[in-house]
């Protein structure tokens, strides 16, 4: 069975299926996209990955649930609340990893010293050279999901982020600030801090509650990055893909 042609349309022989969906290698980068919904991660020292988000590996690498931040009254707050959202893993050794996580679309972005806010239920990966710490909205009893806590990632690296379908980027200027659906935000430039508003007017607009209708309010000047998707039941923790070279920060606006 060294050859499957079958002849009808859509169909392709052993050889040729292997060809199309064998691993694309790209040396000297840490992250690469296998496809937009696969990250291909080698593993030389240390990274951090989403927990559950290892679909193979292959190498010496082992696999430790984190649990986030130590020390401090605060972090230890910040560990109990961690337990609503997605957890990190450590990914240690030396091998590669595949990364990918319920079919979402990947993109890679390279820190160059700038921070950044994200849902960590779309925060995939990040390197170890890239600082991460939970800051925490205003909490409001009773929100369903999301829109109160994120991982803020700074420093120089790599980021793997999540979004279902293309994430649109949307500039925040000082004369306009931008308003959100929480469950619809995936990140935001780290010099915003969005505010956590409640207006039942909107109720039929933003949202698919039948409750109060929460919105993320964005003032300043930077961006906030929305997905085409209401993504319920998962709190906040923490496209079309690129190559896997990885985008610079000043990407989003283009």
């Amino acid at each position: 069975m060294t050859n499957m042609q079958l002849g009808n349309e859509g169909t392709y022989s052993l050889r040729d299926f292997l060809a199309q969906t064998a691993e694309r290698d790209n040396p000297g980068e840490v992250f690469e996209l296998e496809s937009s919904k696969m990250l291909e991660v080698r593993v030389n020292g240390r990274i951090w990955s989403k927990l559950g988000a290892m679909v193979a590996y292959k190498g010496q690498l082992s696999f430790k649930r984190e649990g986030t931040l130590e020390g401090g009254l605060m972090k230890a707050f910040k560990r109990a609340v961690s337990q609503e959202m997605s957890p990190l893993a450590k990914i240690e050794g030396r091998g590669v990893a595949y990364l990918a996580d319920q079919g979402k679309e990947i993109q890679i972005l390279r820190l160059a010293g700038e921070s950044l806010n994200v849902n960590g239920n779309d925060l995939l990966a990040f390197e170890d050279s890239v600082q991460y710490d939970i800051t925490m909205q205003r909490r409001v009893a009773g929100m369903a999901a999301g829109g109160l806590f994120s991982v803020r990632v700074q420093g120089h690296g790599m980021v793997a982020v999540l979004s279902h379908g293309k994430p649109l980027t949307l500039r925040v200027t000082p004369h306009e600030p931008i308003y959100t659906d929480p469950n619809a935000t995936i990140a935001w430039s780290g010099n915003l801090q969005p505010q956590l508003v409640m207006d039942t007017s909107l109720r039929s607009i933003f949202g698919r509650g039948g409750g109060e209708s929460y919105q993320m309010v964005f003032q300043g000047d930077g961006f906030v990055v929305v997905q085409p998707y209401e993504e319920f039941g998962a709190g906040m923790l923490g496209g079309e893909s690129g190559g896997g070279l990885g985008r610079t920060m000043g990407d989003l606006f283009d």
